[in-house]
């Protein structure tokens, strides 16, 4: 039975976006950003704009079994993960990454916000952003930012949340390092357990994970809303190599968008997978097992690899999720917090 917090986002937009796609935690510290609040009404909703891997799906270059239904039928391809969060008292849109995929799901985001009454009569000629909440500084988590710049959207002053070593990724390496100095992105700084306060209705707390840290560090965030929360955590290690429970902070919220990004060791023939560690859908299906069944109704699979058997809506890795009481993300789902 599908969570009751999860609205499918309406067919004829999802097929349009498909057209297109063919071209109990510790006290946190507390950060203020500046938002007003023009209503006395709280109102925020997600969207999911997307549920793949870095690169998409189909990926490039691949024409193997796995990627072909997506080729040949545009309705099957899926963006990179990417959450909205929209403060329908302030009309402000908050993206968690920024993916390669970003004129695609800034359009997919406009759709949406017109059908649920977001906007109210018609999509404004120009729609950007209001801020950006980084994961980490692998490619399908904040690329997207180079259309901010002036060759894009040129876009003047938007707050980019991000971790210390991501913040210096961005400044002194090129092209980010030009959207901080031409002011088309300001850097507002994170910090493992922060809370950033967004509005008096929307709270968004950094936690860090282990990941392949390269370029940065890696976090998921905790969002609050006015009633209910929810966790979104794209990318870690294995759950073991964590020294939180990741069992207690899916009690903790309402609804878990979590890594997802291999089904079962062995989905990639040739590659040592253990140089790309995450934890396998198979591995968190037995980690989970032992929550009640209300709280592994929240939990929702995201950033699938391309060769990912769940990318597949009608396949045995989509069997396996079900049948254990969880669930796949869905690009153009909304929930309510």
């Amino acid at each position: 039975m599908e969570n009751p917090l999860i609205n499918p986002f309406r067919p004829s937009v999802l097929v349009w976006i498909a057209s297109l796609a063919t071209l109990a935690q510790p006290e946190f510290s507390c950060v203020m950003a500046q938002t007003p609040d023009h209503s006395q009404t709280a109102k925020v909703s997600v969207v999911v704009l997307g549920n793949a891997q870095d690169a998409g799906y189909p990926q490039a270059g691949c024409n193997q079994k796995c990627c072909l239904p997506a080729w040949q039928d545009p309705q099957r391809r899926r963006m990179a993960s990417c959450l909205a969060i929209l403060d329908f008292n302030s009309q402000e849109r908050t993206l968690l990454d920024c993916t390669p995929n970003f004129p695609d799901q800034l359009r997919l985001l406009d759709e949406t916000c017109l059908s649920i009454g977001f906007f109210k009569k018609t999509i404004p000629q120009k729609t950007t952003i209001d801020r950006i909440f980084l994961t980490h500084a692998h490619i399908g988590h904040y690329t997207g930012l180079m259309h901010l710049g002036r060759e894009a959207m040129g876009n003047a002053s938007t707050d980019v949340w991000a971790m210390p070593r991501m913040q210096t990724f961005l400044k002194t390496n090129g092209p980010w390092s030009q959207l901080v100095t031409l002011n088309n992105i300001t850097l507002q700084s994170l910090k493992q357990k922060s809370t950033v306060t967004v509005s008096p209705h929307l709270k968004i707390t950094a936690i860090q994970v282990p990941h392949r840290d390269e370029f940065s560090e890696t976090v998921g965030f905790k969002v609050a809303g006015p009633s209910r929360s929810m966790l979104y955590l794209p990318d870690i290690d294995k759950w073991s190599k964590w020294d939180a429970s990741i069992n207690k902070l899916i009690q903790s919220v309402d609804v878990a968008y979590v890594d997802g990004t291999f089904l079962e060791n062995g989905e990639i023939p040739g590659r040592d997978m253990s140089t790309i560690p995450h934890p396998f859908i198979a591995e968190s299906i037995r980690q989970f097992s032992s929550l009640e069944k209300s709280d592994r109704d929240k939990i929702r699979f995201i950033h699938l690899n391309h060769t990912n058997p769940a990318l597949q809506p009608h396949g045995t890795g989509r069997t396996s999720i079900k049948r254990a009481g969880m669930h796949v993300a869905e690009q153009g789902e909304t929930i309510d917090l």
